[in-house]
């Protein structure tokens, strides 16, 4: 049996100074090395001063998994050497002597099936390595220290989890959940980066470490499950070790032999003191937390009657949750949500279309309102919303320009679809014995139209006149 367990690394991405410093906590796009002080370069004497806000908003992440938050929390020392950490080791938190995690014992359901949460802890992000040149003989590694002290909450699970698909979809609901509370962007780069621990059986587990992606995390676990598959089934004992997943080959390879707890050598952090959090202030950063997916997702089934798959879909992407929160109102509520679900996220499914989208939550009122009034057909507001993501022009002004003014008029129609019995005798002929295949008329009137005409008016002419 397979067994996947996770070390997902969260950075906390709205926060604006780094855990244990006033560095900025946004270090992309700034020049390398340029971003540090003596705290986060890790020098002699320097003392760290734990941020309060990373505190609070790890907090956060604790309450939206259903974790224990213990009354005190400590920092540890987690000793290792590597080029990327300036103080030759990292502060952390550790349950050494009882639980003193930002969080612990916690679950999420995903498809039917609980994954539990064994431990969040807030730790201090290391630098980045940069690697240079074209060949292993030309390399060489640069070291930037901008990164080195940013807040992140590492989230351990129980190797609970069986198929890559099952992980695949926990990355995607845990990132919707971060970005719902409002404490990280997981579409940054860097900003969410997965360890998979794989066994079989009662083998050895393997580690793969920091994959930036979902898609390749899920990629590196088939790999490695079918590499420790075949081990097994020729009787071979699987190591335990590091492994790194190689995208351009598409494998994973060893690194090193698996690190135990003990190798890191864990003691207490003497510079930062026992943190008391207690109830009272649990209770008020429950009341800092926004409504939660599956409170908002229960909110538009009962107050708007929206199905529940899509009030899924989208209950669960804030971007679109909140244009929807602004766009609607108790009458278009339903059209609202059709027009963000079935159209909108079909033109801008990634974070960067998102940003590039020139829609305002009154394009897609409007739109709706349009829309339900029967001024516009669904046809041609779908044209209509392709105009407005691309150029932000107001609604009046793209069915100007686009010619889609609804055709509703009766006489307008009739005549159209006296056009359409006389290119197509054969289809009318089958039409009159078997109704079924009239919404092949139905579509080349739309077409003859443009879309603009009304599908229930056009529908009750053409019946009549196939039943004359």
């Amino acid at each position: 049996m397979t067994r996947i367990g996770l070390e997902i690394h969260c950075q906390l991405t709205k926060l604006a100074s780094k855990l244990f410093c006033s560095c900025k906590a946004e270090y992309r796009n700034l020049e390398p090395n340029s971003n540090i002080c003596p705290v986060c370069a890790g020098l002699p004497g320097s003392l760290p001063m734990l941020n309060k806000k990373a505190v609070e908003k790890a907090a956060m992440i604790s309450l939206a998994l259903g974790c224990k938050i213990p009354e005190k929390i400590g920092f540890f020392r987690k000793n290792y050497f590597y080029p990327d950490l300036p103080k030759n080791f990292q502060i952390t938190q550790y349950n050494a002597y009882g639980p003193t995690s930002i969080g612990s014992d916690g679950k999420m359901e995903i498809e039917g099936k609980e994954i539990r949460i064994r431990r969040i802890q807030l730790e201090e992000d290391p630098g980045r390595l940069v690697y240079e040149g074209t060949s292993e003989k030309t390399m060489i590694t640069l070291v930037d220290y901008n990164r080195a002290g940013t807040p992140l909450v590492e989230i351990v699970t129980e190797p609970d989890f069986e198929t890559p698909k099952q992980v695949r979809v926990f990355l995607n609901v845990l990132a919707d959940l971060v970005e719902n509370i409002g404490v990280s962007d997981p579409y940054l780069e860097g900003a969410m980066r997965v360890d998979g621990n794989i066994s079989e059986g009662d083998g050895n587990r393997v580690e793969i470490k920091n994959v930036g992606s979902f898609s390749d995390v899920e990629k590196a676990l088939h790999f490695e499950i079918t590499r420790q598959q075949s081990l097994v089934e020729r009787g071979i004992t699987v190591l335990a070790e590091t492994r790194h997943w190689d995208e351009a080959r598409r494998i994973t390879v060893s690194s090193r032999s698996k690190e135990e707890e003990q190798d890191y050598r864990y003691l207490p952090e003497a510079d930062i003191p026992i943190v008391l959090i207690g109830n009272q202030s649990i209770e008020q950063i429950k009341t800092q937390m926004p409504e939660s997916i599956v409170a908002r997702k229960e909110r538009y089934i009962t107050k708007y009657g929206m199905p529940a798959q899509v009030a899924t879909v989208l209950s669960s992407d804030k971007f679109y949750s909140d244009l929807f929160d602004k766009s609607h109102n108790e009458k278009n509520a339903k059209e609202v949500s059709n027009i963000i679900t079935t159209d909108l996220m079909g033109f801008a499914d990634t974070r960067e279309k998102k940003l590039e989208l020139k829609i305002t939550p009154k394009h897609i009122s409007d739109l709706a309102d349009s829309i339900l009034a029967n001024k516009l057909t669904r046809n041609s507001g779908k044209l209509a919303l392709q105009e407005m993501v691309k150029t932000g022009k107001a609604l009046v002004d793209v069915i100007s320009s686009l010619d889609l003014g609804h055709v509703s008029d009766a006489g307008s129609i009739e005549k159209i679809i006296d056009e359409v019995f006389k290119e197509e005798e054969k289809a009318v002929a089958e039409a009159k014995q078997n109704p079924d295949t009239i919404n092949y008329l139905v579509g080349k009137v739309m077409r003859k139209t443009k879309g603009k005409a009304d599908p229930a008016t056009t529908l009750d002419i053409l019946r009549k006149k196939l039943s004359s």
